[in-house]
Formats: structure tokens, sequence, C-alpha cells
């Protein structure tokens, strides 16, 4: 069986259609809804079992999309609404169900969900992932990346050794900005980058901001060179019929999306 990675949510913070919003892509992702999007997250389903990547305030209608009744498992990058918001109703599945849920997150992520949300604990069994961890054949390692003007947040590189299948190595960074040097250095030898790419070109002063955008991102990409590179974390900005220029290995990620890896 193939491992994959599936897209559960490719949108920014504030998710696509803008509800105030009369633009064309609001307007379309009203209408055929090929840019409607759900706050960014993705599934890892390796050896047939799912482990979620961050649990946003769009969880519910992700589960129901998907038709899921029950996850076990769930990665967090960083404890920003539009990554944890679905928690509290992740916890009251855990809690009907009289079944734990399990969260991974470094030390400093599980200390803020601790304030946050206190009662969790009652319900999801809290993991600190700090120094890594493995997941049926992965070795998954976080690390710190700059978020701009909203700190930082972590990212993950993903490592299947070379056993019985042939080695692959993919990196989910969804909300990072102006990466230094050894921010960088986890994002070389890859296979696939998931990164986050609020515009094709952002006009908004980059000490304010807290995201690439895509041409920003190209530019890190002619440094790392992944051999293939999906764009997520998209506003309202963005339109997915269109092509950008982008090269050939560079896509913008799909609600639905399913990559083999491998």
């Amino acid at each position: 069986m193939t491992d994959t990675l599936t897209f559960w949510g490719t949108g920014d913070s504030m998710g696509v259609p803008r509800v105030y919003c009369p633009c064309d892509i609001c307007s379309e992702a009203r209408t055929t809804g090929r840019n409607r999007r759900f706050r960014s997250s993705a599934i890892l389903n390796a050896g047939g079992e799912p482990l979620l990547i961050d649990c946003g305030p769009d969880w519910r209608a992700q589960m129901e999309r998907f038709g899921l009744r029950f996850i076990e498992h769930a990665l967090i990058t960083h404890a920003h609404f539009d990554h944890i918001g679905g928690l509290p109703e992740w916890a009251d599945a855990c809690r009907w169900l009289r079944r734990k849920g399990h969260l991974y997150a470094p030390r400093d992520v599980l200390d803020t969900l601790r304030q946050q949300f206190p009662w969790l604990e009652n319900h999801i069994i809290y993991h600190d992932n700090a120094v890594g961890m493995e997941w049926n054949g992965w070795s998954i390692r976080p690390w710190k990346v700059c978020h701009g003007k909203n700190g930082y947040s972590y990212a993950y590189r993903f490592d299947r050794p070379a056993f019985d299948l042939a080695p692959y190595a993919w990196a989910y960074c969804s909300d990072a900005i102006n990466l230094s040097r050894e921010e960088s250095a986890p994002l070389f030898g890859l296979q696939l980058l998931v990164l986050g790419t609020n515009f094709y070109k952002e006009d908004a002063d980059k000490k304010t901001r807290s995201v690439y955008d895509m041409v920003e991102a190209l530019e890190l990409l002619e440094e790392v060179k992944p051999a293939r590179t999906l764009f997520t974390h998209l506003s309202h900005g963005v339109d997915i019929a269109s092509e950008y220029g982008l090269p050939c290995s560079v896509s913008l990620a799909e609600t639905g999306m399913q990559i083999p890896l491998e």
C-alpha cells in the first residue's frame, strides 16, 4: 500500500470565500467552488493509519466532507487559531466516543494549548515531539521557522529510510517567511515540499507579513531545489484556475488532492 498525503484544506487564516467579499475569486468559491478553501490541513496516511496535520476551525466540515467519524492522531505546527481551532470539537468527539486522541507537538506548543484549552487533556493525550518522532515507517522532525510578524511556527520534515521501499523525503511548511539559512537547511534534498504562499505577489510591507508570496517562494525553491512543490495556505487573492507562470514542478494544492509518497 502506497503512503499518501491528502489535502484537507488549502486556505489561509480566514479561508475562502471571505464572507464580506464580492471579488471574482470569492464569488467563484460560492458557486462552482473550485476556489473554496478550508483552513490549511492535511492527512498523512501511512500503513493505513491517518495522521492529521493541524486541526483548524473547519475540522468538523472537513471530517464530514471526507466521511470520517473519528480520528485518533494529530500533528500540530503551531498554536494559532487557524491551526488549532478544531481541537475542542475533536476533544468532544473523544469524550462522546470514549476514545482518547493523541496530539503531537513541541513542548512550547503544548504549553500554549494548556493555557488556551485547559480541559483538552481530559480527552486528548499530549506528546512532546521536539526531538522528533516515528510514525509507521516515517521519521518526523520539527524545527522552528520564521513566521514574520506572528513570531514563529514549526515546519516538519518527513523521511522514509531505504529499507523495503525507496527512500523519500518531504516537508510541510505552511506558515513561514524570510527563512534564514539555518531555517531552510532541512528543505534540501526533498522529493516534495508543501509550502504556504498567501498571494502571487503581496504588496504589503514585508515587515507586516507572516507568509511567503509565490514570487518570494520561487526564490527559495531556486535555493533548496525540491523535486516537486505544492503551494498551500492560499488567500482569496489566488485563483486556482490561473497558472501564474509557475515552473512545471510547482503547482497549487486543492482540497481533496491526494499525493502518493513514492
